[in-house]
């Protein structure tokens, strides 16, 4: 990782954790990334410029429809993703969370590519759990505070990929 990246992520990174950014981040970075998407064509994401981001694109738990969700994630060394239902510290999941759980054949896109992809919760085996939250505390210092400010343990998934689309 750069110095530069290393830098811009360490002064950014404290202001992700701010009451301000928790209370605005939920309506402002879904939009914003949905704009960036649709002008790029999905290779670029808003939460891309910090951090590796992709889309999720998952069937709806209760409605059966397609959703797409923009989120951070971090790689794992094996050749998976890791993804945190933070929720930007709320209470409750994620709706991405939920439909995983019901459907968890999904795919996603990285930089304009899309994948076929298989999400198991890792949350389930603590020292997986733990492991897992140390790979991305490393990415992101101070992410795991999400959890502990939303009051509720988070779900944690790895996204194994299958093949490419």
């Amino acid at each position: 990782m750069s110095r530069v990246v290393r830098l811009v992520r360490s002064a950014i990174a404290p202001l992700s954790r701010t009451r301000t950014f928790r209370r605005f981040g939920p309506r402002v970075m879904p939009v914003a990334e949905r704009a960036l998407r649709r002008l790029t064509g999905g290779r670029v994401q808003v939460s891309g410029l910090l951090v590796p981001s992709l889309t999720l694109h998952a069937v709806g738990a209760r409605t059966g429809e397609p959703r797409a969700s923009e989120l951070m994630y971090t790689p794992d060394g094996h050749g998976s993703a890791i993804v945190a239902g933070s929720n930007f510290a709320r209470g409750r999941h994620p709706a991405w969370t939920h439909n995983l759980l019901e459907h968890p054949d999904a795919e996603i896109t990285v930089r304009g590519r899309r994948y076929a992809v298989v999400a198991t919760r890792i949350d389930t085996d603590p020292a997986a759990r733990e492991d897992a939250w140390e790979t991305i505390q490393r990415q992101w210092p101070g992410y795991r505070a999400y959890e502990r400010e939303s009051g509720r343990q988070v779900r944690l998934f790895r996204l194994r990929l299958v093949r490419e689309l």
